[in-house]
């Protein structure tokens, strides 16, 4: 086997927020990149930074359609994860989750290659047990419009388990909770970046229902140092395996403190809730502490203050200026 210095590693949605991150780290590692996207919500910008890099490689691939290339390593990344997106075409979506999973495994299963996959809190729809352990089966609606999403993970996580047992593939899957930071897309519609470029723009900050629902936040650095720990685990260790941060923070408290931390005018308005939206989201993360000795580092003050500055910057970097006089 290849040392890990000269590892060739496939990122699917290499691209995208998470994936650009990833992708980054496995450069620092000494890892060989190859990065795939359809660019359908990854942007060329997040990896532009790493074009001219010589182990760093772009291939524009639409991970429904079958991929001939030849590497050690596989994380499949590839699918929209803001409702914003993934509603956009629910069909896709689900194609993207299931017939991805299908091909990624199928060329992991070729070349004899490790593969995780990048599954999420979804999983557990609007859930009963709080927090949410991994041995929890969810409490998900199939046929409402968060389900395309949700449910597509869910068989992903199937068909994961059922190449492990069925042709002893070595596969890692990790349940991710909300995740932020830098290369956010700005319109993507998730909570943090909502509330950050509104707050920017001095609009008003759009609470959904009365801002009581509990979301937890983890920083992307975090993120990525649990990709590579549960990458780099026992190939006894399959997951799934939750890796978000704990603390657990209601809607109107994440509205409060990024008002404060940009000086924001911005006042809170409110509009119904979703249909399906999550009461509650915490991880508990003890396997995660005790199989990949992980934890979060970056306190969520901390981590916003950071992905403030990047969205600032998108804007001209006016906002936070104009802000402090």
């Amino acid at each position: 086997m290849r040392q890990t210095a000269s590892k060739r590693v496939l990122v699917t949605g290499g691209a995208g927020f998470l994936g650009s991150h990833l992708c980054e780290r496995l450069l620092a590692e000494g890892c060989e990149v190859l990065c795939v996207d359809n660019y359908f919500t990854g942007s060329r910008s997040n990896v532009a930074h790493l074009l001219d890099h010589p182990r760093f490689e772009t291939m524009r691939h639409d991970v429904t359609f079958p991929l001939y290339v030849e590497v050690d390593e596989i994380y499949n990344l590839a699918c929209p994860a803001s409702p914003v997106h993934y509603q956009h075409d629910p069909v896709q979506t689900t194609k993207t989750s299931v017939l991805g999973a299908i091909n990624m495994l199928g060329l992991a299963k070729r070349l004899k290659a490790r593969i995780l996959q990048a599954s999420t809190s979804e999983v557990y729809g609007d859930p009963f047990v709080h927090p949410q352990p991994e041995g929890y089966w969810g409490h998900v609606n199939p046929i409402g419009p968060r389900a395309c999403y949700d449910e597509g993970k869910r068989c992903a996580e199937t068909l994961f388990f059922d190449y492990h047992r069925q042709h002893g593939l070595e596969i890692k899957v990790v349940r991710i909770f909300n995740t932020y930071g830098p290369r956010m897309h700005p319109n993507d519609g998730r909570v943090v970046s909502n509330f950050i470029m509104q707050a920017l723009r001095g609009e008003p900050i759009t609470i959904y229902g009365d801002g009581s629902q509990t979301r937890s936040f983890c920083y992307v650095d975090d993120l990525i140092d649990g990709f590579l720990a549960l990458m780099a685990s026992p190939a006894a260790v399959t997951g799934p395996i939750n890796i978000g941060n704990p603390g657990e923070f209601t809607i109107r408290e994440l509205a409060e403190t990024v008002i404060a931390l940009t000086g924001s005018r911005s006042r809170l308005v409110h509009r119904p809730l979703p249909r399906d939206d999550p009461k509650q989201r915490r991880p508990d993360i003890a396997a995660a502490r005790e199989v990949l000795g992980w934890q979060p580092k970056v306190p969520l003050e901390q981590g916003l203050k950071r992905t403030i500055a990047h969205f600032d910057t998108l804007l001209g970097g006016r906002a936070l200026r104009a802000a402090a006089e």
